[in-house]
């Protein structure tokens, strides 16, 4: 199985760090996040991502080059950035087979191995790692829908009145069949192609979701308080 390592983001609220290199090479404890990303596919036993570039890319290119330790890297380049749908599918050339999707500027601690052992062990098309969240970050964020037998039955992005609150954590196993949805979606009212949309689609279209509850915590670094969260998860791990 692959990864694909979403990396293209700009990062405007931690100027001046990202004044002229891409957010996913932000230091937190030391390391940038996308080398902390690195170590959590290889982790997973995954042996070649495709890295999402944009914002700065040259740089992410020169720093890693073609392997980070055991880890084929390939590059991805997303011209525009205009959501999570439209970077993933950016990468559509490189992957013909079911793929791991994470996100470059996050720093995950968790049962994420769980998830690809439950994938490879069930008939699912896609599988998620979920956890419950509050009803203020259910509105600003994707959520799943459910039926009366706990079945998901959607993905909705940013919900006035939130069907659940149970999110995904910024982990998919998806079937190249998204590929496909993600040039089907259009743009949100904020201008953005949703992956939570293009998700939506594949369920809509009969593809079986299977959820995992995600045991541990992640941080998506978007502020100088995120890096300091992300470094206070870090500790406690260590």
């Amino acid at each position: 199985m692959k990864a694909v390592i979403l990396a293209a983001g700009e990062g405007t609220r931690l100027r001046p760090r990202t004044a002229d290199i891409p957010k996913p090479l932000v230091e937190v404890a030391g390391a940038p996040i996308l080398t902390r990303c690195f170590e959590t596919v290889r982790d997973l036993g995954i042996d070649e991502a495709v890295v999402v570039v944009g914002y700065e890319k040259e740089a992410i290119v020169d720093r890693y080059g073609d392997a980070y330790r055991d880890l084929d890297l390939r590059y991805a380049h997303q011209e525009e950035r205009t959501g999570l749908a439209h970077a993933v599918l950016a990468a559509a050339d490189h992957v013909d087979a079911d793929f791991a999707v994470l996100n470059g500027d996050n720093v995950y601690a968790g049962n994420l191995d769980t998830v690809l052992c439950r994938h490879r062990e069930t008939d699912a098309d896609l599988t998620v790692p979920v956890h419950e969240v509050s009803y203020e970050t259910a509105r600003a964020g994707a959520v799943c829908e459910f039926d009366e037998d706990g079945t998901v039955t959607g993905f909705v992005e940013k919900p006035d009145d939130p069907p659940s609150r149970y999110a995904p954590a910024a982990f998919y196993v998806l079937p190249p069949a998204v590929f496909h949805a993600c040039r089907l979606v259009r743009p949100s009212s904020r201008g953005e192609y949703e992956l939570a949309d293009a998700i939506d689609l594949l369920v809509r279209a009969g593809y079986r979701v299977e959820t995992v509850p995600f045991e541990g915590r992640k941080v998506n670094v978007n502020t100088e308080a995120d890096v300091e969260r992300a470094e206070r998860l870090l500790d406690r791990i260590d």
